[in-house]
């Protein structure tokens, strides 16, 4: 698994002291599963360092970055006819929010070339939770961060099939459209609103509180997942995993979901938990039960996620290529 040490203090403007510790929590306990690696440049390295100590499954990689989610920025990997294959696509900081982002878009290639991977370049404008794949060909993303003149000006929906068909072999896109979290920044990326746990299986955020404004477009997202399950083959079974209630940072509000957990191939979910005993637990268990046999672990996110991500936003994986 790829991170990206966290040392940019404008992502969590005001709250960034508690962030190193949150990040290691995350890091330290993936590595209790799988090797680690870091993204850290000579300027931050010393600092990440002392706060991860040492793990033996923990390794540090001379790379500099710009912000800490390597989920939009790092490779898309893939499998090809046995060979370990990066996809590079087109990065612009979620259509030119935040510059500079120089070194986020040339982090992919680096990584490729210290994971021994073909690196592939797309000029697809893309980040990597803007896309959830079931493992077969089939889909979800959003058109708000996709279908886009900020990230992909000129291009159809049928030219972007193309290309996700030509990079990922892609075959079937849900564009799911009710609509996104208040306060994310991405335009609505698929890894807050709906995530499958298997092929069979597909989480989706939902509301249950009456004050939320998110309420109804998630329903709407539900409503459209469901009628798609039932249709697509196979069949895909909808299961509503609440957001905690509202939050607020002063007049902003904190993109709060569980659909932001983190698959560690099939031995551990890591799920985000924001201090919201109620809905922390639902998650917890609810993610058991759909992933038998997997550790499933709630690593705290609340301060974390003042920087509009959380656990699957600050990870990449890469996986294993069988002999």
């Amino acid at each position: 698994m790829w991170f990206a040490w966290p040392h940019n203090r404008d992502t969590w403007p005001g709250r960034y002291d508690a962030v190193p510790s949150a990040a290691t929590k995350l890091m330290r306990t993936v590595a209790d599963f799988v090797p680690v690696r870091v993204l850290a440049s000579a300027d931050h390295a010393r600092i990440a360092a002392k706060h991860l100590g040492k793990h033996s499954a923990i390794e540090l990689v001379d790379v500099a970055t710009n912000d800490c989610w390597i989920r939009d920025y790092g490779p898309t990997f893939v499998i090809d006819s046995g060979r370990l294959v990066g996809v590079d696509w087109r990065f612009n900081a979620w259509g030119g929010k935040y510059p500079p982002w120089v070194d986020d878009a040339e982090a992919a290639r680096q990584i490729c070339r210290f994971a021994s991977a073909t690196h592939e370049r797309s000029s697809l404008c893309l980040e990597g939770g803007a896309i959830e794949g079931d493992g077969r060909g089939r889909m979800l993303t959003t058109p708000g961060c996709v279908h886009t003149v900020t990230r992909n000006r000129g291009w159809g929906r049928a030219r972007i099939a193309r290309e996700l068909h030509k990079r990922l072999g892609v075959t079937e896109i849900v564009w799911v459209d009710g609509g996104g979290l208040e306060g994310d920044d991405t335009d609505g990326h698929i890894d807050q609103l709906a995530r499958f746990v298997s092929a069979e299986h597909l989480v989706v955020a939902v509301s249950d509180h009456d004050d939320d404004r998110n309420r109804q477009g998630l329903e709407l997202n539900e409503r459209q997942l469901r009628a798609w399950g039932e249709s697509t083959e196979p069949r895909v079974t909808i299961h509503r995993l609440p957001t905690p209630p509202p939050r607020f940072i002063g007049e902003h509000r904190v993109p709060e979901s569980y659909c932001n957990f983190l698959m560690v191939g099939r031995d551990a979910v890591i799920v985000p938990t924001f201090r919201h005993r109620r809905s922390d637990t639902v998650a917890i268990a609810t993610l058991k039960e759909l992933c038998p046999g997997a550790a499933v672990i709630g690593v705290d996110a609340h301060d974390f996620a003042w920087g509009l991500g959380a656990w699957h936003c600050a990870s990449q994986q890469q996986p294993r290529v069988s002999a």
